[in-house]
């Protein structure tokens, strides 16, 4: 894997912290170039390890060994310092601001190969693959919806649930009581009785999360 450096000036030290954490950002900006300038610019006070454009090409800015100014205000698992423990890779893209689109295959190819070397190399684990909303959802959206994190996850790169929504839905509506036999039915049962205001037999995450409190009750 080819990549070039263009070093940025906005690192600093790691303080001997072990990396096991990757997290993943989308630009944001109008362009690659906008993009490149801002996180070399010593006045940003931003940077990333990586940049991958569109076309799958990668520009390395800061060494690993450094800790890069990527994550910001955030948090994963209870630790709060993201910058000082992860490698942070930005992907080009406009992002919601300025034209969200589809991450191009050449991009995701090459966004791929630098993960799984990354991974293989530094020994992160997979629930310690994630996007900069993770870690920052209440200031943050990348990523975003169009990032193919189920392809990445099939390429062992992070995760993503072997069983279907509706098929965990069926367990855990068997395990309080419920005949799953017609899931929709049962669905609209379930929701008739705990959530009267919205009955539209389709499993969403208050289903989800009301039906967990419940279990826990057991």
């Amino acid at each position: 894997m080819k990549t070039t450096d263009r070093p940025s000036p906005n690192f600093d030290t790691r303080e001997g912290h072990p990396i096991d954490m990757l997290v993943l950002h989308y630009t944001g900006m109008k362009t690659g170039a906008e993009a490149i300038e801002r996180l070399c610019n010593h006045d940003s006070r931003v940077s990333a390890h990586y940049i991958v454009d569109e076309d799958g090409s990668v520009l390395r800015l800061v060494g690993e060994d450094r800790r890069a100014w990527h994550a910001g205000i955030s948090s994963w698992r209870g630790e709060t310092n993201i910058n000082q423990r992860s490698i942070g890779i930005e992907i080009v893209n406009p992002g919601h601001e300025f034209g969200y689109r589809p991450f191009p295959a050449a991009q995701m190819k090459m966004v791929a190969m630098l993960c799984r070397d990354i991974i293989s190399r530094q020994r992160i684990p997979a629930r310690n693959v994630v996007g900069h909303s993770d870690i920052a959802p209440t200031r943050k959206e990348d990523p975003g919806e169009l990032f193919d994190w189920k392809t990445l996850a099939g390429l062992k790169i992070g995760l993503w649930p072997k069983t279907p929504a509706a098929a965990i839905a069926a367990d855990a509506l068997a395990i309080y009581g419920y005949e799953t036999t017609d899931l929709h039915k049962a669905i609209t049962a379930f929701q008739r009785h705990f959530r009267p205001a919205s009955l539209t037999g389709l499993w969403d995450d208050e289903c989800a999360g009301i039906l967990a409190a419940l279990l826990a009750m057991l």
